[in-house]
């Protein structure tokens, strides 16, 4: 087993939670191999707000993105990026903070519905009544009022008979709201660590197997029914069994998964990418190669246009895209910071038994 084996054993390890001794040590930021990253749990909000209660720090937005075809036949990725969501559709809000919206949407047979949601979702968010006093419950609605609308197209247009994942992060004042509903990923870097704002939504993920099989649902060959590589996601209503019908919920849902946090002075930008990105880039993997980017040349849709290509180089097959959003109008600043370092008491033998039953 390669080195790389290991180290990906190792994250499947820390994600399981068997680590259990964890010792601190200081990496220049510039120098960082660090494997896995900071779970969403770990942005201690409490700590973060109590430490800015009396900060001035306002986000200075500026974003990137960049999508490549790679080495597939067909382009199923797509994005969008909208600085102000409200003027972008002729919303009159007075009086309300800018809502910035950016989102990345990874299709699967075919491109109809990663289109569909890119140019509707948006505008379904912002006519809902409840925008944008109440975004977290206004997006969890639109999510699945996208689906159901991609649905009744479905039944006019066979040819949008395809599904799609979607991501997508909300930022107004120091607000950063995350939704995902498949294995799109955000990851977040604060102070040059990487923190997942999101989970990948796949059949092996626990809390995901638990729930389709309450709803009668199964997972075979890593395949949700044996049809679908991720557990949620908008459309496929034309694959039998996996979608709603009637009053029976099916394992397939579109209903997004949130993550709100606080952004504070010590926050860089985030990082958005479809799954292609995330099958040859760790995510701090990916938060040190934007920061080395950012501080060579500071330009983010240069930055986006080189991590595609070096995702490219590392054998990366599926289509990729890139989102990068910017908080701050300096590039990210050479530091010291703190790694966590892991202990792990596991053997040779024993990380390659893992590996065997991880593999199935």
């Amino acid at each position: 087993m390669c080195v790389q084996d290991v180290e990906k054993v190792c994250e499947e390890i820390d994600n399981l939670g068997l680590s259990t001794d964890h010792n601190t040590a200081q990496f220049a930021s510039d120098q960082i191999t660090l494997s896995n990253s900071f779970p969403m749990e770990s942005i201690c909000e409490d700590t973060v707000v109590a430490e800015e209660k009396q900060s001035n720090f306002t986000p200075m937005l500026r974003s990137g993105e960049w999508s490549d075809i790679g080495h597939r036949p067909y382009m199923e990725d797509t994005h969008i990026c909208i600085q102000d969501l409200a003027k972008n559709f002729n919303n009159k809000l007075h009086n309300e903070e800018t809502v910035s919206f950016y989102g990345v949407f990874d299709g699967h047979g075919g491109k109809g519905a990663s289109h569909f949601v890119r140019d509707n979702l948006p505008r379904i968010i912002v006519d809902d009544a409840n925008f944008p006093l109440e975004l977290e419950k206004v997006v969890t609605r639109s999510f699945m009022e996208t689906d159901a609308a991609f649905a009744r197209s479905c039944a006019l247009e066979s040819a949008l008979s395809s599904g799609t994942t979607a991501l997508t992060a909300m930022i107004f004042g120091r607000s950063l709201l995350v939704a995902n509903a498949g294995d799109c990923r955000a990851v977040l870097s604060r102070h040059g660590l990487a923190f997942e704002m999101s989970k990948d939504h796949r059949p092996c993920y626990e809390k995901e197997r638990v729930r389709i099989e309450s709803l009668g649902g199964f997972v075979e060959d890593g395949y949700l029914n044996g049809q679908l590589a991720v557990t949620r996601a908008i459309g496929n209503w034309h694959i039998k069994g996996l979608k709603e019908t009637g009053t029976h919920m099916g394992p397939l849902i579109s209903e997004p998964e949130l993550k709100l946090i606080t952004l504070t002075k010590e926050d860089e930008f985030l990082l958005i990418g479809s799954d292609g990105i995330w099958d040859v880039f760790r995510n701090q993997n990916a938060v040190d190669f934007v920061r080395r980017r950012l501080q060579e040349h500071n330009d983010v849709k240069r930055c986006c246009k080189e991590m595609v290509e070096e995702a490219m180089k590392r054998g990366a097959m599926d289509n990729l895209t890139v989102v990068v959003v910017c908080f701050q109008a300096e590039p990210p600043p050479h530091v010291v910071v703190q790694r966590g370092r892991v202990r792990r008491s596991i053997s040779a033998e024993g990380l390659l038994n893992l590996k065997f039953h991880l593999e199935g």
